[in-house]
């Protein structure tokens, strides 16, 4: 087996060297992605990228020849088919789903089987998915399978269990008092041991119910037990009143009284009564319907893709793009849908229509040519709304919607945005309530010495294949902690000076500032309002390090651009706390890059991915007292600083305490002062004598 496992290693060693882009293979030619699968089950998937129009699939499986040890060349003449392997081809506009499946058993082999697998390891094959318009080899996908047996148990099972009682409220034996093997318990009428003549000495007093509340004593704190022959003067006061029944001895075998649990449905929580629902919205709060239901607008999940049903949160603006074809075009929520006003109040949306003329904005994809009965359907482009609100309540939802057409094979791009606007300011230049930046709102940036002060303060958002060329820009956002890049491709024979100011320049393109606002509010005119961005510049180190004649090796590249983003709570205003930003550093992180490519590079691409992150660091709005030896040890006395203070072991019986009236408080202190004397008295010898007199 090991000798085996070595093998399997280096053929999959040999695969990967396989699996690169041919020699000349530009990057806009049709290819597998991913080209290369290790597969560990009985059906895997990949992507052909590109027109599959023409194009045949088959599935060959490539022998390695025992000589060379390479794999053999395959040619076009294969077919969908080959030996237990299945090849499916799910056609789509650029892209098509190719899965490969196993058709055999998995199961290991009983005897006098068939079709099953002999060994554990059942299958050890390597498979080639080719992609051919005739005798023309586009692209090849190479798969490695390497899949075990099923370990589970294959045979009949008799659906005739056993159920096992649960034991806490059905005992498991048929005789629970039948305690002593080989004898007669007495007073179990259900022991077998037991002859006739001994059962009729306590036929009348068998156990009834479950063994053990009758049998064991009846344990020391119960009130009625006279067993102790020391009893504590105090115990009439501290004893427990309880059915016999109830005992230690029986534990959980005791049959009391039991509660179903109520499992709510998962409904939003909002009161049914009439009149007010809520006392109105907060920041963050998603927006609900008439119906008691989301009010949702498409947006981005965390792996990129858009979420039709997604929530709206209430002052929360957004700018999202979502691809979509007319195959999978859907229809967002109607908007004749009435929504909550956060008074029990409903409002209906204003909206308005528009046709698009240029459509050259939204199709970002499309083939080359249409035929006149392509099927075309109109749909919409984008939407924008605008919610006017005053304090916490929405008074008037605006809607435009963009249509335009879209055919079959068109790739569209939809927009949606949301605006919140205050009712006190949409008329006017809106100046926010709230002068400090909230999470989710841009970052203002600026160039306090341009003639144009307005600045730039991006990330990447990619688009299509990842690529710098095509990538679009997004707006840093106030506390959102973000992680974005782009791949940027590069020749063997690139020049390292060249490709260091090249990436510095794509990521020096994404912030086109010297300064960043302290506030949402900050003023151009007021220098006060901005802090100066801190920049560490990448180091030049062509004059440290020297490749000699290396071709596609180059340190030191600048791949990373690191923002950090230092902010403080320095108050609140009708409860919102207000954040300002005190200072922003920019770095740079290098990388070691190497042209990567297969047997032979040829003119071949190879890719650098540069990336940019932002990371919000909270720290206090004024710098903490350094602590001295004094405040060290006051710390030790002081209640706020420590869970346990002897100072405040009468808290209740203070002014301080104001969880109750002070009334009531000095009144359950004085009662349990007086309990506490009486026990004092009680438990003094002259007492038990006065009392047993």
């Amino acid at each position: 087996m090991g000798f085996l496992g070595l093998g399997a290693l280096l053929l999959l060693l040999l695969l990967l060297l396989l699996a690169a882009p041919c020699p000349g293979q530009r990057a806009e030619d049709p290819v597998f992605q991913p080209s290369f699968i290790h597969m560990s089950g009985p059906r895997v998937s990949s992507f052909f990228l590109g027109n599959s129009s023409g194009v045949n699939f088959s599935v060959i499986i490539s022998p390695e020849n025992e000589e060379t040890g390479k794999l053999q060349v395959a040619n076009c003449s294969g077919s969908k088919r080959a030996g237990d392997w299945n090849l499916d081809v799910t056609p789509g506009v650029n892209a098509s789903k190719v899965t490969v499946s196993l058709s055999r058993k998995l199961e290991l082999c009983l005897p006098n089987a068939t079709d099953c697998c002999p060994s554990p390891l059942c299958v050890l094959e390597t498979l080639q998915v080719l992609a051919c318009r005739g005798s023309v080899r586009l692209a090849q996908l190479l798969i490695q399978a390497e899949i075990f047996a099923n370990s589970s148990f294959a045979g009949n099972v008799s659906e005739n269990a056993t159920i096992i009682p649960n034991q806490a409220f059905q005992p498991l034996g048929s005789c629970p008092c039948d305690l002593t093997a080989g004898a007669c318990d007495v007073r179990c009428c259900c022991d077998l041991e037991c002859t006739p003549d001994m059962k009729q000495l306590f036929n009348g007093s068998c156990f009834t119910g479950v063994f053990g509340g009758d049998v064991n004593p009846p344990f020391d704190q119960l009130c009625s037990s006279q067993l102790m022959e020391y009893t504590p003067e105090w115990f009439p006061f501290l004893c427990v009143q309880s059915s016999l029944d109830n005992t230690p001895f029986l534990g959980y075998f005791y049959h009391g009284s039991t509660s179903t649990p109520k499992v709510p449905a998962f409904t939003i929580p909002l009161q049914t009564s009439p009149g007010r629902l809520f006392t109105g919205y907060r920041q963050g709060d998603p927006i609900i319907t008439e119906e008691d239901e989301y009010f949702t607008v498409p947006q981005r999940s965390l792996a990129g893709q858009c979420a039709g049903n997604a929530p709206l949160a209430f002052l929360q603006d957004l700018d999202v793009k979502c691809l979509s074809s007319l195959e999978s075009y859907k229809e967002g929520l109607p908007h004749r849908v009435r929504i909550n006003t956060g008074t029990a109040d409903f409002i209906q949306q204003n909206v308005a229509y528009r046709t698009i003329t240029d459509r050259s904005k939204f199709i970002t994809e499309s083939e080359s040519l249409h035929p006149a009965q392509a099927l075309c359907q109109n749909v919409t482009f984008a939407e924008h709304y605008t919610f006017i609100y005053e304090d916490k309540n929405i008074e008037q939802v605006n809607v435009t919607v963009f249509l335009g057409s879209l055919c079959d094979g068109e790739i569209l791009t939809q927009r949606f945005t949301v605006e919140f606007l205050s009712s006190k300011s949409a008329n006017e230049e809106e100046l926010p309530e709230n002068p400090g930046y909230q999470v989710g709102k841009p970052v203002r940036a600026a160039n306090i010495n341009a003639s144009d002060p307005l600045g730039i303060l991006n990330i990447w958002q990619p688009a299509g294949r990842g690529l710098c060329s095509s990538a679009t820009h997004t707006p840093v956002l106030f506390g959102v902690d973000s992680y974005s890049g782009c791949i940027l491709e590069v020749g063997m024979n690139e020049d390292c000076s060249l490709l260091r100011g090249n990436v510095t320049e794509k990521l020096n393109s994404l912030i086109q500032a010297t300064h960043i606002g302290k506030r949402d509010n900050s003023s151009y005119s007021d220098p006060e309002d901005w802090v100066e961005i801190i920049r560490l510049d990448p180091l030049n180190s062509d004059a440290n390090v020297s490749t000699g004649s290396l071709k596609g090796f180059c340190p030191d590249i600048p791949a990373n651009l690191n923002i950090h983003i230092m902010f403080a709570e320095v108050g609140a205003v009708q409860g919102i706390p207000q954040h300002q930003i005190l200072a922003v550093q920019i770095s740079y992180s290098t990388v070691l890059w190497q042209f990567q490519c297969g047997l032979s590079c040829g003119n071949t691409l190879s890719s650098l991915p540069i990336t940019a992150s932002v990371q919000f660091i909270e720290v206090p709005a004024q710098p903490p007292v350094q602590k001295l030896r004094y405040h060290r040890i006051y710390m030790e006395f002081d209640c706020n600083q420590n869970d346990v203070c002897l100072q405040q072991l009468l808290y209740p019986l203070t002014r301080f305490y104001t969880g109750e009236p002070y009334s009531q408080c000095l009144a359950k202190g004085l009662l349990l002062a007086f309990l506490v004397l009486l026990a004092v008295i009680m438990s003094s010898p002259w007492f038990s004598k006065l009392w047993n007199r």
